[in-house]
């Protein structure tokens, strides 16, 4: 017996675009807006070049190809005046990241013990750390670059009558001068200590995850002193044993050998530190007070001093309200690493200011400045946000 054949449920009518729809003049109003957007990037770049042109100023990046002819005082990689200005620029962005990342890491340790003493039971400790607190937020950073670069060079003995605190370390208006080491195996031990690093870091999670599984708690503490000592030494004599240490030694009027911490460095880390770590200690202040007061009685009631419940208790929890405002610090901690140009230190302002007034290319350095601030501030925000996602509560 044949089925009747069903007919084929008709099609919906066709969406007429309707001006009172929202979708449709949200779609509307979009385009428009990017098209302005373009329009303007488009002037502004056309009106720019065609200024160049009429000015016969050179465009383009292909000067970063020339000789640079000019030197920079600290290198963190081989430099010499006959490089390129790439290679010059290459050494500046070194130099801001060397203070970013010394001063995040000096700066989040000084801030955090800042912070917790403004909340101890002392009252001279507590009182101090309030009065360093509000002095030094209150006093601009410019301010303190100044007054430390000239408290150095100013104030300190020359190299003849530096001071000498600890057998070869001498402290004078040239920087601080320490032993250092040198030799083929240095490579090696680094790399080893690199190693170790990445070893504690994977040897952390795995016991947190086993810890979770089976309640034991893996000796992470003892576990990384013996990496961060014993893989470098199995660097050292993997590679001959061939090291040696270079001591300082006065020659003429200055210091030849060891390595050497220069004044503008000092200033400027010392400036950074002292200013970033103010705003710090508050962050850390605010997220140990966000934790309620009855997990300090909580764990107080099992037996914990003081100081283990602010380590094992109090601080995991604070972390979630500590880490996005300190987010905002390190960034802030990095931008404010252009000013090194106002004492002298060749950061990357310092180096494209000095290429721009040999080329002329002003628009083509700034673009390189602001690429570079960028990049290093999206970095180190893609990290932190990173961080905070892996602590943050996860809620069912």
């Amino acid at each position: 017996m044949n089925t009747p054949n069903k007919s084929a449920p008709a099609s919906a009518p066709p969406r007429r675009l309707n001006w009172n729809d929202p979708g449709v003049r949200s779609v509307v109003y979009q385009v428009l807006a990017l098209a302005a957007v373009a329009w303007a990037v488009w002037f502004l770049v056309s009106n720019t070049l065609h200024n160049l042109s009429v000015r016969n100023i050179a465009t383009g990046f292909g000067f970063l190809q020339r000789e640079a002819g000019f030197a920079i005082g600290e290198t963190p990689i081989a430099y010499t005046p006959s490089d390129t200005y790439g290679r010059a620029i290459l050494v500046g962005l070194l130099n801001t990241l060397r203070v970013a990342v010394i001063g995040i890491v000096l700066a989040t340790i000084l801030g955090t013990l800042i912070g917790i003493g403004r909340l101890s039971k002392n009252w001279l400790v507590a009182k101090i750390t309030s009065v360093y607190v509000e002095v030094m937020r209150n006093v601009p950073l410019l301010l303190q670059l100044f007054f430390w670069y000239a408290l150095i060079t100013e104030n300190m003995p020359g190299p003849r009558q530096a001071h000498n605190p600890l057998p070869g370390v001498f402290i004078s208006n040239r920087g601080l001068k320490v032993p250092g080491l040198e030799g083929n195996s240095l490579d090696w031990m680094l790399g080893g200590l690199g190693l170790a690093i990445v070893a504690i870091i994977f040897l952390g999670h795995w016991g947190k995850k086993r810890q979770e599984a089976t309640g034991r708690v893996f000796p992470l503490g003892r576990a990384a002193i013996g990496l961060l000592i014993g893989l470098p030494i199995v660097g050292w004599l993997a590679s001959g044993a061939s090291l040696t240490l270079d001591m300082p030694v006065l020659k003429g009027f200055n210091f030849s050998g060891g390595l050497t911490l220069s004044p503008e460095f000092a200033a400027l880390m010392a400036g950074l530190v002292v200013y970033t770590s103010a705003f710090i200690a508050e962050v850390v202040r605010s997220g140990i007070q966000a934790v309620n007061t009855g997990q300090w009685e909580a764990a107080g009631s099992l037996g914990l001093r003081r100081k283990q419940v602010l380590r094992l208790v109090v601080l995991p929890q604070a972390l979630r309200v500590i880490i996005p405002p300190m987010t905002s610090q390190y960034l802030n901690l990095t931008k404010n690493s252009s000013l090194a140009v106002a004492i002298g230190y060749p950061d990357i302002v310092s180096v494209v200011n000095t290429t721009l007034n040999q080329t002329g290319q002003a628009i083509e350095g700034i673009l390189i400045i602001m690429g570079a601030y960028l990049t290093v501030s999206l970095s180190i925000s893609i990290f932190m946000n990173w961080y905070n996602k892996r602590i943050a509560l996860v809620e069912r």
